[in-house]
């Protein structure tokens, strides 16, 4: 009864602070609701006996995922009213795109039907759960059967890493940005040293 109580719990606030992510209207606070969401989804892992893929989702996704989101959220400055004319701007191309996805989507979900193979793994016996832990057989799933789809799944991270760094380092009027060959190329004579009094500023 507790556990059924405490799934219950977790699952509420999982999905509750799912939709506060989209619903918020500061994205700051959109990132700490997700911060919320992962730790609920943990707490679901836990009582599922996962728990290699809880602590994977607290220290991967909250320690440094979120924490990204966030500094990229508050580095980046968004002006929400070219933002918004952006996104009403590019909102027939996008709904023409979303259209074709769910299409195929829906294509492929009526064209779908189980093989061969996948019916003779369902009759497979399972192996003895005390003999292999949960890292071991998750590992064994993602470098053999879903290996192209982890890798596929770095490639994202890796574009989705580049475009957070293109944007921060992005050219916008009034901010100085460090230049590297100036600073190299400084002799000893362009610096000039000061006297300062005590308590007086220059």
């Amino acid at each position: 009864m507790s556990t059924a109580l405490i799934f219950y719990l977790f699952a509420g606030l999982t999905v509750a602070s799912g939709a506060m992510v989209v619903s918020a209207r500061n994205p700051v606070h959109s990132v700490l609701w997700l911060i919320l969401c992962f730790f609920n989804t943990a707490g679901l892992f836990l009582l599922l006996g996962a728990e290699f893929l809880a602590m994977v989702l607290v220290i991967v996704y909250v320690g440094a995922v979120a924490v990204l989101f966030l500094f990229v959220v508050m580095m980046l400055d968004v002006n929400r009213a070219e933002l918004r004319a952006g996104f009403l701007h590019y909102l027939p191309l996008g709904g023409l795109v979303g259209a074709v996805l769910l299409g195929e989507l829906v294509a492929v979900a009526f064209a779908w039907s189980p093989s061969e193979s996948s019916e003779a793994l369902t009759r497979a016996p399972l192996p003895d759960p005390l003999k292999v832990t949960n890292t071991q057989a998750l590992g064994h799933l993602l470098y053999t059967d879903y290996v192209f789809l982890f890798q596929t799944a770095g490639l994202i991270l890796l574009v989705a890493m580049i475009g957070a760094i293109l944007l921060t380092h992005r050219r916008r009027s009034g901010v100085r940005r460090q230049s590297i060959a100036d600073q190299v190329e400084r002799t000893p004579r362009s610096v000039e040293l000061r006297k300062v009094q005590s308590g007086r500023g220059l």
